[in-house]
């Protein structure tokens, strides 16, 4: 396992459910980061809960406890390089998943999610939990 992890939002929704093993690898990592995307998506689901308030603050306060990446221009040139090659194989990915991956590429993380289509992204380093 590499120590630097990007995680996908599924794998931070199950550390939110205490998943034993998601919390067991978790542990082993070196270091973790979260996409801005990620956030994005969990502040959504938070805000369709019926637990708004709750929510948000468990994930503000998971976001201040780990390293959150934003988007720049490199990232921007990554997307546009991953979005290319995968619309020329004919194997689209949501576009968030794209910026994702773009992130990951961009900083040399390995990418952990549950989503198998990562591996349609040349040179992304994934890790399937």
């Amino acid at each position: 396992m590499n120590g630097s992890l990007l995680l996908d939002t599924n794998i931070v929704i199950a550390l939110f459910d205490s998943e034993r093993a998601m919390l067991r690898k978790r542990k082993r990592a070196e270091r973790v980061f979260l996409p801005s995307i990620v956030v994005g998506e969990l502040f959504y689901g938070a805000y369709h809960s019926n637990q708004v308030r709750k929510n948000v603050a468990h994930i503000e306060s998971f976001a201040l406890a780990n390293s959150v990446l934003f988007c720049d221009t490199d990232t921007a040139r990554h997307y546009g390089q991953i979005k290319s090659q995968l619309r020329r194989h004919g194997r689209p990915l949501p576009d968030n998943d794209i910026w994702i991956a773009a992130l990951a590429i961009q900083y040399d993380l390995t990418l952990v999610s549950r989503d198998k289509h990562f591996k349609e992204v040349s040179d992304l380093k994934v890790e399937f939990w």
